[in-house]
């Protein structure tokens, strides 16, 4: 199969790095439920619909479009991850899902059927891809005329403590690893709005909108587990794993987090504060 993104192929599904989405998956899918929520909301899935689910990751959002749409519809996750797209399968059987399946997937360069789904929806899945427009306008073949497009993407460092945080921590501890341009793939490649918009009406979209979302997300039961989770996935784990950070380092950073999470302990649990971009646009009728 083509792929364009080796380096983040290599990532996701071979390095030790990537692989902790796995360990840490069902922490992960509560922190990140209320994005997920926003998503099917916004995208506003009806039973009978076919979805593409892009970065599926371990099938949280392909298993939640496959119940939006029911029985009559179907949903399809596409994924850069062999291991991911394993577990995803999984889940889906263990959740007694029978219309989602899952396909491994560069979606950037892979041709899905051509005008075969009616909606493609993403949570943190499009911000990898080397060259976005390209690969905007490769989602668009596979969807209908009129078909819509919901992405989620993280917004700037500044309004996500989840990332500036630790990374603050961790660079402050080990260095600071080589820098990359402000829009190379990576978590937080979408964080300008203008910037992806102008790239999604390049790639040939209609009706492009964008809206910057204050969300809370859940973290895990105390502050030093929800530290220790931001400390082991994300941009403080980058940073260990780049200048080859010792068990001890990354005790020290937890340490760090721990004590600036300590602000976001409310009397209903640990609630960190982000925003979140939200991309939506519409595939032009086809002839």
């Amino acid at each position: 199969m083509a792929t364009a993104n080796e380096e983040q192929a290599d990532y996701w599904g071979k390095s030790a790095s990537g692989a902790k989405w796995l360990t840490f998956e069902d922490q992960l899918d509560t922190l990140l439920s209320p994005v997920l929520e926003l998503i099917l909301d916004r995208a506003d899935l009806a039973p009978g619909m076919n979805v593409l689910d892009i970065g599926c990751g371990t099938g949280a959002s392909t298993v939640a479009a496959a119940r939006k749409v029911g029985p009559q519809g179907d949903a399809l996750g596409a994924d850069i991850s062999r291991p991911f797209l394993e577990r995803a399968r999984e889940r889906a059987v263990v959740e007694g899902i029978s219309n989602a399946s899952f396909r491994y997937a560069d979606a950037q360069v892979t041709p899905f059927d051509p005008d075969a789904r009616d909606a493609a929806i993403s949570r943190f899945g499009v911000m990898f891809f080397e060259d976005p427009v390209a690969a905007f306008a490769n989602i668009a073949k596979g969807l209908r005329g009129n078909g819509r497009m919901t992405f989620a993407a993280w917004g700037p460092l500044s309004d996500n403590p989840w990332f500036r945080i630790p990374h603050i921590a961790a660079t402050s501890h080990l260095g600071h690893p080589p820098k990359h341009g402000k829009f190379a793939p990576g978590p937080l490649a979408f964080h300008d709005i203008d910037h992806v918009t102008g790239m999604m009406i390049e790639a040939g979209l209609a009706d492009v909108t964008a809206d910057p979302v204050p969300l809370l997300l859940p973290g895990l039961a105390t502050v030093e587990s929800t530290a220790t989770l931001c400390t082991r996935v994300g941009p403080a784990a980058r940073v260990l794993s780049h200048f080859d950070g010792t068990e001890k380092d990354a005790r020290i950073i937890q340490k760090t987090v721990a004590t600036a999470f300590a602000d976001f302990k409310t009397s209903s649990g640990v609630e960190v504060p982000a925003v979140i971009n939200l991309f939506q646009a519409r595939v032009p009728a086809k002839t």
